[in-house]
């Protein structure tokens, strides 16, 4: 009954990505989509596949890439204030 259960929440999480890529794609092609927000929500992907084909195992690259993305948003917090603060 558990492997039923796995199969049904692994076949709902595969329709749930094939409707973001698709809604994705559309919204694209619509234009409603800027190309640097595509970027900026790629860019932790990228840094995975990057990481993952150059260290040594893919947890330690998961691990390094949340680590990144982290200090990332961080430091985009920080300017932002900071430019609004002497701006």
């Amino acid at each position: 009954m558990e492997v039923i259960a796995i199969y049904i929440v692994f076949a709902l999480l595969g329709l749930g990505l094939l409707g973001m890529v698709f809604f994705g794609i559309r919204s694209i092609t619509f234009g409603k989509v800027n190309l640097s927000t595509i970027g900026f929500v790629c860019a932790p992907f990228l840094l995975l596949l990057i990481l993952g084909f150059t260290m040594s195992s893919w947890a330690e690259a998961g691990i390094m890439t949340i680590a990144i993305t982290l200090l990332g948003a961080l430091a985009a917090l920080f300017y932002t204030g900071f430019r609004g603060l002497f701006l």
